[in-house]
């Protein structure tokens, strides 16, 4: 018989993965401090004063030091620096916002697209948070629109300078963290003109504040106020009113220009360039999902173990009130979501460990960038409506104790809520997505715009648009021939659960194809094409992304070596799949892939599932790992610790 503890400490193991000495590393030093503790009912200022000293504890950790190069004194480490970055979200996520601001996206963009001689200058620094920084690349009037935006850097020869301006009110930077208090230089992204041409979005490194927090010459800054979360980051709005730095200031990596205003560049195409520095956002992206999903494993965490101290209403015959979680309706809120968020985690860990592999996003292989990109996108997107739905059913099943905020989720929601719009609106990210499958990543795919990438879709052959590309050894035990019917396959057969997945991606897609060459077959209006079919492109993505998940929750599963985990990892992915199929079981049943009795006959299997998994919910939230120290005392270590905590072998 396995002790359960032992089954905790072997689930949580497995589940830490790759970089669990840096999970448990920080999990430890928020034991560790008083400072790191959730604190409800603070002020704007007592909450920004909180997270920035949390930050500053920070810097001086492990953690940080990991964002950053060896020969600045970091340890290079970007997937433990990921790691360690979802784990403190647990604390705040405004701590989460402020570090990764200055860590991901200050620090980020200094490394990636400035020379060495930015990095000995700059990134000891920003490690120590010495300069606290901002990353000014949202302008009011722009948004995603990134490569519109209208700040101007112009070069002056005669003084070799750069002279920034913000030409409107549309244009100043707004939302940017650390601006409105902390931050004392700002990587501005801006239009680079030089000799009377422009030259694209580039990004200087610009002077905000002095040492002494002065606002600088040539700068005005106002706070963006109160926020419907995130209030532990002081996030503010910037113009520039010819505020003057010097040529040295241009992050060069990818575009230089010389003392007489000669502009030069690896890169000719000035579209390609633009999407090679938006790389930056890569490690964003992947960091904004890992730290939803932690909110997510947060908010089940408590509602799981609240749902099995609650009781309600009596039986027939019984004494005691039913416990919550014994009501199918409660287990049906619930554990679909855990399931879900055990997926949303292998597939999170896939992707960290393909951005440590390829340098950060930073791989010599374009095409395998393009698809760590649009990975990072799509897996933001799905993880972060997860979190929102999530958070919002623990709430409800927390009843009003969940309304309080002292137990922590109101706030989860409220902080969470902006992420499915910040490092690109979830919207937007699924169009991209879409565009890349489209167009199989193309040597062409980073410069075309709408109306190429609509022409492109147009000439080619629709049965050639989807590209399948199944994760590690998966392809090897998937049938080659779809079974002659669906009685044929078990409704529980994996290989069933991918060939559908994979067939309504590449019937979606196809599909998308056909339409637009249809619109396009007599001279149509490529914009109007695109416009007409986005409804189809955003499930194409969403059908993509839900069947990689499923590929590496597979992966995860079948590299695990112990057998009774595997065994409840395999029901978990079961209640996942069955959720997955019954919330898209209209679509399936409208296209042919559904009769309509295993349409009836997976409602029954997630009522199934849920029951057989009731006794192990206790041990699947417990698994997360969240410190004991970060939750409300509603469930901190109350009750029975073993009460809905099963023996793996159950599993089996």
């Amino acid at each position: 018989m396995v002790q359960m503890n032992g089954d905790i400490t072997r689930l949580r193991g497995f589940l830490d993965g790759q970089w669990c000495d840096v999970r448990e590393e920080v999990r430890n030093q928020i034991r560790g401090s008083e400072l790191l503790r959730p604190v409800a009912g603070l002020s704007t200022e007592e909450h920004r004063d909180r997270v920035w000293e949390q930050a500053k504890l920070v810097s001086g950790s492990r953690a940080s030091r990991m964002f950053f190069p060896r020969e600045v004194g970091g340890e290079g480490d970007m997937g433990g620096a990921l790691t360690a970055f979802e784990t403190l979200g647990l604390v705040d996520l405004s701590l989460l916002v402020k570090i990764g601001v200055q860590y991901g996206l200050f620090g980020g963009v200094i490394r990636r697209l400035g020379s060495q001689k930015h990095h000995q200058k700059y990134l000891r620094q920003a490690m120590m948070m010495e300069l606290p920084g901002c990353f000014a690349m949202t302008e009011t009037g722009h948004g995603s629109d990134v490569q519109s935006i209208r700040t101007t850097a112009t070069y002056d020869p005669a003084r070799q300078e750069f002279v920034i301006n913000t030409p409107d009110d549309a244009a100043r930077k707004d939302y940017i963290g650390n601006a409105a208090r902390d931050g004392r230089m700002a990587a501005v992204f801006a239009q680079l003109m030089t000799n009377g041409e422009g030259h694209g979005v580039h990004v200087l490194l610009v002077p905000i504040r002095d040492e002494r927090g002065r606002v600088c010459p040539g700068v005005r800054i106002e706070d963006d106020g109160h926020k419907g979360g995130l209030n532990g980051v002081d996030n503010g709005r910037i113009w520039f009113d010819n505020a003057h730095v010097p040529r040295e200031a241009l992050l060069d990596r990818f575009g230089a220009v010389a003392p007489d205003g000669t502009y030069s560049s690896p890169i000719k195409n000035e579209s390609r360039r633009f999407f090679t520095m938006l790389g930056t956002l890569v490690s964003g992206r992947v960091s904004v999902a890992g730290a939803a999903l932690g909110a997510a494993k947060l908010a089940l965490t408590i509602a799981v173990r609240y749902g099995l101290e609650r009781r309600q209403f009596k039986a027939p015959g019984r004494e005691e009130e039913v416990i919550l979680l014994d009501y199918l309706q409660h287990q049906r809120r619930l554990l679909p979501l855990v399931a879900t968020s055990y997926a949303m985690h292998f597939a999170h860990e896939a992707l960290v460990s393909k951005l440590h592999a390829a340098g950060d996003g930073d791989s010599a292989n374009e095409v395998e960038q393009r698809q760590i990109e649009t990975l990072a996108a799509g897996i933001k997107a799905v993880a972060t409506w997860h979190a929102m739905q999530t958070i919002q059913t623990c709430r409800e099943a927390c009843g009003g104790a969940g309304y309080l905020s002292v137990n922590r989720l109101t706030e989860l929601k409220a902080d969470v809520d902006i992420f499915t719009t910040f490092e690109g609106d979830n919207t937007v990210l699924l169009q991209l997505v879409a565009k890349g499958l489209l167009t199989n990543f193309r040597d062409e795919f980073e410069i075309m715009d709408t109306v190429a990438t609509v022409r492109f879709v147009a000439d080619q052959v629709v049965g050639a648009v989807l590209e399948r590309s199944p994760v590690g050894g998966v392809a090897q035990w998937i049938a080659d021939v779809w079974p002659r019917s669906e009685e044929d396959a078990s409704i529980l057969d994996r290989r069933y659960h991918l060939r559908l997945l994979q067939w309504r991606e590449k019937h979606v897609l196809e599909a998308v194809a056909r339409r637009l060459r249809k619109m396009m077959s007599g001279g149509g209006d490529a914009f109007v094409a695109f416009n007409a079919v986005q409804d189809h492109l955003l499930l194409a993505a969403r059908a993509h992304v839900d069947r990689v998940v499923l590929e590496h929750v597979i992966a995860a599963i079948d590299r695990c070596d112990e057998e009774e985990i595997k065994a409840l990892l395999n029901k978990v992915c079961d209640l996942h799949v069955m959720a997955l199929i019954e919330r898209e079981r209209g679509w399936l049943l409208e296209h042919g892939q559904l009769s309509a009795g295993r349409a009836k006959a997976v409602i029954t299997n997630v009522n199934r599932l849920c029951g057989e998994l009731r006794p192990h919910a206790r041990l699947l939230v417990d698994a997360f790992g969240v410190p004991e120290e970060l939750l409300p005392e509603l469930v901190a270590a109350t009750g029975d610790r073993s009460a809905g905590r099963g023996n793996l072998l159950q599993a089996r």
